[in-house]
Order: C-alpha cells, then sequence, then structure tokens
C-alpha cells in the first residue's frame, strides 16, 4: 500500500457549498482525469462524488504537499479563484498508504457517512469505482484494493447492527417532509432521476402520493421513473416552461451551476404567491440562493439534516467499535495478499524467459547433438525438457509464496 493516496473534501472538514466546487459532472470526467494523470504520472486514479464528500483514489510516490494538492485542484479546472484556493486546499483531509486503504473501507462501511448506517454508500463507490474502470483509469492495484472493500463492507453489514433500521440521507429527508403534512394530490416536481431521486419517490409512492412531473437532462429516464410514478416525463430543457403548477420540488442532479434559478422557479410559480417546499438532496445544491431569499419557501438541503444524523451516530456508537475491528482484520489480511500479488506480477517474465532459454538451447547450443539422435529419442527429449519447463515455471512462484507466508 506504499503508493495508496487519497485527497478528500468532506462534509466533516469543509461546509457542503464548499464541496460542490469540487463535484466533477459526467460529461467531463474523463478529461479532467486523462489531464491529472498526465500531469503527475499518475497509473490508476477514480473519483468519488455523493451528497457530503468529493474524493480522489489514486496511485503515486509522490508526497501530497500542500503545493501538490493545490496543483492537483487547478490541473482539474474547477475555476476555484486563486484566493480561495489556499483556504480550500487546507481542508482537504489527506490519507496515505494504510491510512488510505483504512479511509476507503471506512467510508464504504459508511463509518464516514453523514448518516452512519447508510448502505447506499457501498453501491455509490462501487459505481464510481466501475466508471473509472470502464475508462480505463485503473488497473490491477485498484482491482485488488476494490475487491477488499466490498469484501469488508459486506462483512460490517452482515455481523454487525450498524445498518439495523438504517436511514439515509434520503429517508431523513422524506422524514423532513412529511413534518410539513402535506395533502396526498400536491403536485410534485422531480427534478433528475438518478439514485437519490428514485429513492424519494419510493417512499412518496409508500405513502400515495400521486401527482408527479419528471424532468431530466435525458428524456428516456425521465419517462422510466414517470411510468414508475404514473406521472408525466419531460426533457429538462422543458422545465422553464412549465405551467401546470406545482406545491413541491424534489430535485438532484450533478449539475455544477443551480437548474432552479430565479427566473425559472418565478415562470413555474406562474403567479402564485403560496408557500412551496424545495427539497434539494444535490451537492452543489440545484436551487439558486436568489430563489430562497425572494420567495417563501420551506428548504430542504442536505446540511439542514446534519442534527438528525449526529443522533444517529450516538444510537450506533457501540456498533462502530464492532466495525472498527472487521476493518482492522481486514487490513492485517489484505498486507500478505497485496505482496503475493506483486510476486506474481514480477513473476510474470519467468515462463517466458525460461521458454527462451529452452528454444537457444535447442536450436543453437545443442542443435547439432540434436539433430544426430534418433527419432525415438528425440521424443523423449522434447517429453523430458516439457516436463522440467512446467517445473522450472512453478518452483519461483512457489518459494516466493513460502518466503511471503514466513514474514507474515
Amino acid at each position: 500500500m506504499k503508493y495508496l493516496k487519497v485527497i478528500a473534501f468532506t462534509h466533516k472538514h469543509i461546509d457542503l457549498k464548499d464541496i460542490g466546487k469540487f463535484v466533477i459532472c459526467n460529461e467531463t470526467l474523463e478529461d479532467r482525469l486523462q489531464s491529472i494523470k498526465e500531469k503527475f504520472d499518475i497509473p490508476e486514479i477514480f473519483y468519488i462524488g455523493t451528497c457530503n464528500r468529493v474524493e480522489f483514489v489514486f496511485i503515486t510516490s509522490l508526497t501530497l504537499t500542500s503545493e501538490f494538492i493545490k496543483g492537483f485542484i487547478r490541473t482539474l479546472n474547477f475555476c476555484i479563484p486563486e484566493e480561495q484556493l489556499d483556504r480550500l486546499a487546507d481542508k482537504a483531509s489527506v490519507y496515505e498508504e494504510v491510512e488510505a486503504l483504512n479511509h476507503l473501507l471506512r467510508i464504504a462501511c459508511s463509518l464516514e457517512s453523514l448518516v452512519v448506517g447508510e448502505k447506499e454508500i457501498l453501491a455509490q463507490v462501487r459505481k464510481a469505482y466501475e466508471t473509472c474502470r470502464e475508462a480505463g483509469f485503473t488497473g490491477d492495484y485498484m482491482r485488488l484494493i476494490m475487491s477488499r472493500v466490498v469484501k469488508t463492507a459486506k462483512e460490517v453489514y452482515t455481523n454487525t447492527a450498524i445498518a439495523h433500521k438504517s436511514i439515509s440521507v434520503v429517508s431523513l429527508a422524506y422524514r423532513k417532509l412529511r413534518e410539513l403534512n402535506m395533502c396526498t394530490n400536491s403536485r410534485i416536481l422531480i427534478i433528475g432521476a438518478g439514485e437519490t431521486n428514485k429513492g424519494i419517490s419510493k417512499y412518496l409512492q409508500k405513502h400515495k402520493y400521486s401527482n408527479f412531473a419528471i424532468f431530466n437532462r435525458t428524456l428516456a429516464n425521465a419517462q422510466s421513473l414517470a411510468n414508475d410514478l404514473g406521472g408525466e416525463a419531460y426533457g429538462l430543457e422543458d422545465l422553464k416552461n412549465y405551467k401546470k403548477g406545482f406545491d413541491v420540488i424534489i430535485t438532484c442532479t450533478s449539475a455544477i451551476k443551480p437548474i432552479i434559478t430565479n427566473e425559472i422557479y418565478q415562470a413555474l410559480l406562474n403567479g402564485d404567491t403560496g408557500k412551496k417546499v424545495i427539497v434539494d438532496l444535490a451537492v452543489p445544491n440545484d436551487t439558486c440562493p436568489e430563489v430562497l431569499t425572494n420567495n417563501p419557501v420551506h428548504f430542504i438541503e442536505v446540511h439542514s439534516l446534519q442534527e438528525i444524523a449526529n443522533n444517529n451516530l450516538q444510537e450506533r456508537y457501540e456498533e462502530l467499535i464492532f466495525a472498527e475491528r472487521i476493518i482492522d482484520q481486514n487490513i492485517k489480511e489484505f498486507q500478505p495478499v497485496l505482496r503475493q500479488r506483486r510476486v506474481e506480477i514480477a513473476m510474470r517474465e519467468v515462463p517466458e524467459k525460461i521458454k527462451e532459454i529452452k528454444k537457444v538451447a535447442i536450436n543453437s547450443i545443442f542443435a547439432n547433438e540434436i539433430q544426430g539422435l534418433d527419432t525415438n529419442s528425440r521424443e523423449v527429449l522434447e517429453k523430458i525438457m516439457n516436463y522440467m519447463e512446467k517445473k522450472y515455471i512453478s518452483v519461483p512462484m512457489i518459494m516466493a509464496k513460502e518466503i511471503l507466508v514466513k514474514n507474515s
């Protein structure tokens, strides 16, 4: 784990609004990560972005100094003013080597989540990794890391009660929404058709809400969610022309700029002056601050759920201890696995080297002697050579594994 590194911007050390500045939309992810790989000669990297964290997991022999972090941010082209760069770089959490693995395991086990016990985080981490793997940004090393991450998280969720009666950011937001006692025929606009909005939609369905309009950048995804909810589907560009009114807006997109501007909000109101509800679980927020200052709104966002989340943490304190023991054990088990894999990679050239030696021996050094043998003798010699080749290939690997076992 010598070169495993993590740079993290999380709800624990940085305001959620600032975390939004580090969010990367899907359209620019590959270009940005490619620029980082080239700039810092990073062989493997993947990006995690959720409602309360942005993290970069990568491999490098470089030390993560303050200057490195600032250069990292600049290269990712977040358009952060230079006068803010020092402040935000200082708030980054840095993890290296074993600490980096421990941090990743804690994330996947939801120990670092805003809501401890929120199992959705494992799926989010896996999806983030798969996206970068498919784009060619990760390799064998990250494959081993992620395999251990998934194994550990499953053990924690299976062998502890940390996710017992689990709650999530989505369920907390819905709890706050239900406290407003809306009638079931409330007109609900859902902006974004991702996992978060699908999650909150299930709660709405369960409690018999039925009046939905779904807006999404990809119309097919909006239609899919609309079919589930019995609602209407629209493209995101149709939002500004929607005139059917609303009582609630639920929004969560990956946009880096507000979707609900004051202009669009006024168009949606269409002259209505009543107090509305906005549930905004996007980071950065999809709602422009001007909307909140100029209009009567019940506003529910991730930051407002912090107090409830803190109470949840206290309830699960004992389970945290059990989970941390499982994490520690997995780290101990993983170190020899990683060493063994390094040996396997180093030994990849052994078979080809032995085949090369055999070829030179037959075709050059002992060519004349072999030509002088009769057919039967040559066949026996060939069998002996093939047998010895297989044995020579396996011996170094077996010995290396034995040395690793003794050392561990």
